[in-house]
């Protein structure tokens, strides 16, 4: 016992000393470690300082790229001007040099003529004869070896061809009341041969224009009969389609945006564009803007090809200098009705279809079936025959006598309705009154209106459009003529000083919510907005009662239909069980 209390306090200074020795030991080790990490902690530090700076390198990058683009762009436009020059000095000089061997074409004429004054012999002229004869024959040959190509490209005539001199300050610059179609021959930058028609009113113009799109001109000529064939070459009489539209707003923006002229913007479209209609109309839309045109006015020139709302939101947009964002706008604008549409059209698709099918199933069996089982009633002598099986089978046999008469009658009642609602006004009124009391159907009519009117209206006040401009656009919009009276009550409102919202007051066609937030838009200012709101507010109100109709509709044909079938079928089969009953009898 006394030596292990001898002994204790050696090993408490042996524990001591053995937990300082380790930690002498893990210090070492620390500093040793952070000797090998000295090295690694300054290269970390160095790409640390590294990684920082490309941040602001890559946005210095972004913008010198930005402005290589921008550059790149601008040294392109002084390239084409320069092409421009060139190919106008080369004109000049091939005009100098066609002149010059018209020239010597008369001297050589001249003394062709003079040397047959000279020929006496018999045996020269009879070889003049034979050569003329053979200059002929291959003319007719060279006429038979040319061909045209499709749509409207020649090939192989104009291969030698010199190109056409215009005299600018001749009668062939004079500028007619009324547009002229002209047939002109131009050799395309391809190298392809085109023979087409333009309206202009002067050679000069359509000279000229054919000369900006690159093209070498050959002939351009015009006459009666030119213009009596195609007369309708200059005006444009089809509309641009919503997803055409959008593409074509897409397109010009982007193009404004990068810096590429609006004449320029509007070629490279033509380009793209498959559809001949379209290229017509983008055609005669550059040529516009080439002859010192607005873009505005080019737009209305082109008749019934764009909407009256684009016309007027890019009139004030080439007044305030934001056509980009003004054709964004446009844009988002005719992507949502758009969509609306083509939610309208898918959710009445499939009951469209269910219909059609019972119409032709029911049609078909009361040709085709029924006809058959007569025959086996009118074998048997004595049978009994329910009243409603008579009554399928006279309607049979009234389909199979008039059935063509019927369709006829179907086919002219469709057609007199259809011009009755595009060129009668009270009809067309009577119809939409009718549609828009409708249960359900109504809503649907009433909720896309408001959609429409809100929403263009709203765009055109945001873009400082005057009220009264904005209520005629409007009243162009629309094709309901219940909607153009509200609009033409708002018109002389705001002529006689009073607010454009008391023209809406207590109407069943606009709805008591709608009316409020105008209330609340005038009162605050703010009309444009709440206009906004509105709109988006009645477009989910519409997207809903269609998808609400499309449930109802959908079960209600198929129930129709099955009702249908199942009355022709047992109006059929029950009278064959009596019969089977009475000849077991």
């Amino acid at each position: 016992m006394g030596f292990k209390v001898l002994l204790s306090p050696f090993v408490y200074v042996y524990h001591g000393l053995l937990a300082i020795l380790i930690a002498i030991g893990s210090f070492i080790r620390y500093v040793f470690l952070g000797i090998l990490a000295f090295p690694t902690m300054i290269v970390r530090l160095f790409v640390r300082d590294k990684s920082k700076t490309p941040k602001v390198t890559i946005e210095a990058k972004k913008t010198e790229n930005s402005y290589k683009k921008t550059d790149i762009l601008l040294a392109e436009h002084e390239r084409e001007k320069e092409k421009k020059a060139k190919q106008e000095e080369k004109i000049r000089q091939k005009n100098q040099e066609i002149q010059e061997k018209k020239a010597q074409r008369r001297l050589n004429d001249y003394i062709q003529d003079s040397s047959k004054l000279e020929d006496k012999t018999a045996s020269e002229k009879i070889d003049k004869v034979g050569n003329k004869v053979l200059s002929f024959s291959d003319k007719i040959k060279n006429l038979l070896n040319t061909k045209i190509g499709d749509g409207g490209q020649v090939k192989d005539k104009y291969q030698d061809a010199e190109e056409m001199i215009v005299n600018f300050e001749g009668p062939e610059a004079e500028k007619t009341k009324d547009k002229l179609t002209y047939e002109y021959i131009v050799r395309a930058p391809e190298g392809n041969v085109i023979k087409g028609y333009w309206a202009a009113y002067s050679l000069v113009e359509v000279h000229s224009f054919l000369k900006s799109q690159g093209y070498k001109v050959y002939s351009i000529r015009t006459n009666k009969w030119i213009n009596i064939m195609y007369g309708n070459v200059g005006g444009s009489h089809d509309k641009f389609k919503n997803h055409d539209l959008i593409f074509f707003l897409a397109q010009v923006s982007t193009y404004l945006k990068v810096g590429i002229p609006l004449a320029d913007a509007i070629r490279i479209l033509t380009k793209q564009f498959k559809n001949k209609k379209y290229k017509r109309i983008l055609t005669q839309l550059n040529y516009d803007l080439t002859t010192g045109k607005s873009f505005s006015e080019a737009l209305a020139n082109q008749e019934n090809a764009f909407p009256s709302i684009l016309i007027n939101m890019v009139k004030t947009a080439e007044m305030t200098g934001e056509l980009p964002e003004t054709l964004d706008d446009m844009e988002e604008y005719f992507t949502e009705i758009e969509e609306t549409r083509k939610a309208m059209v898918t959710a009445m698709m499939y009951p469209a279809i269910i219909f059609v099918i019972a119409i032709g199933v029911g049609t078909f069996i009361m040709l085709y079936v029924v006809p058959k089982f007569i025959e086996i009633y009118n074998t048997m002598e004595n049978a009994e025959i329910p009243g409603i099986t008579l009554a399928v089978l006279a309607l049979s046999n009234f389909l199979q006598k008039y059935i063509i008469y019927i369709g006829l009658a179907i086919v002219i009642i469709l057609i007199l309705c259809i011009y009755l609602y595009k060129n009668v006004q009270s009809f067309r009124k009577t119809v939409q009154w009718a549609l828009m009391h409708l249960p359900v159907f109504g809503d649907v009519i009433i909720y896309k209106e408001v959609t429409t009117f809100t929403k263009t209206f709203s765009s055109l006040l945001s873009h400082n459009v005057f009220i009264t401009d904005s209520m005629e656009i409007l009243n162009k919009v629309t094709n309901n003529e219940i909607y153009k009276e509200l609009i033409y009550d708002a018109i002389n409102n705001i002529a006689q000083g009073r607010s454009i919202s008391s023209a809406f007051k207590d109407q069943w066609a606009f709805p008591v919510p709608a009316y409020e937030m105008i209330v609340t838009g005038e009162r605050t200012g703010q009309l444009p907005e709440m206009m906004h709101k509105i709109s988006l507010y009645y477009q989910d109100l519409h997207k809903n009662s269609v998808t609400r109709i499309k449930t109802f509709v959908e079960p209600a044909l198929i129930i129709m239909l099955t009702a249908m079938v199942g009355v022709i079928v047992l109006s059929i089969v029950v009278p064959m069980f009596s019969m089977y009953s009475q000849i077991q009898a």
